[in-house]
Formats: C-alpha cells, structure tokens, sequence
C-alpha cells in the first residue's frame, strides 16, 4: 500500500491540500477533479455574475453531480457496470476537500 500524501491544488484562486493515497493515479485524478471544479466554478461564476464563493460552490456541485448522475443513468440504460469505486473515489475526493471525512483539507 502506497504511503498517503497531501497534494497542493488551486481553485478559484484559492489553494487547497487534498489527502491522497499516494499512488500517481491517485494523485494525478485529485489534479484532474481539481481542473475540473475549478472550471467549473469559473465558468458558473461568469455566466452568473455571483460573487459569493459558497453559492458558486454549491452551483459547481449541483452541476458535477448532474453530470455523475446522468452518467450513472446513461451506463444503467446501456446494460453497462456502474463504476461504483470511481463514485466512491469523487465522494472521498470530495470529502477529503471538504473536511467531511476523516482527513481534512
């Protein structure tokens, strides 16, 4: 088992340390959630016009989650395996960014 590390991003402007498992694609996934929230939310922020981070954030996640959720339909419809361990990883990603889980950002 791979030693954890914490793994410096910048979103918004603002940096953030994320636990990670150590592994590189452990680390390289946190860098790519990371790129994506942080577009995300820019791209919120500017069509919006809002300036409160929070609401942006809770407007990011509402939107990522819309994604991973038409996905998870998408792959039920198709017959496909839901990818229940990558789900598990963002919810832990998440987590982990947040403080919710057992190690905070």
């Amino acid at each position: 088992m791979s030693a954890r590390s914490t793994i410096e991003v910048r979103i918004l402007g603002k940096d953030y340390r994320v636990v990670s498992d150590g592994s590189v694609s452990s680390e390289e996934q946190v860098e790519a959630a990371a790129t994506l929230v942080d577009e995300t939310m820019r791209r919120i922020r500017d069509r919006t016009g809002t300036v409160d981070t929070a609401h942006v954030a809770v407007l990011t996640a509402l939107n990522v989650a819309n994604r991973l959720l038409a996905q998870r339909d998408d792959e039920r419809s198709a017959g496909g395996p839901l990818e229940s361990d990558r789900i598990r990883g963002l919810i832990e990603l998440v987590e982990s960014a947040t403080g919710a889980g057992a190690a905070g950002a």
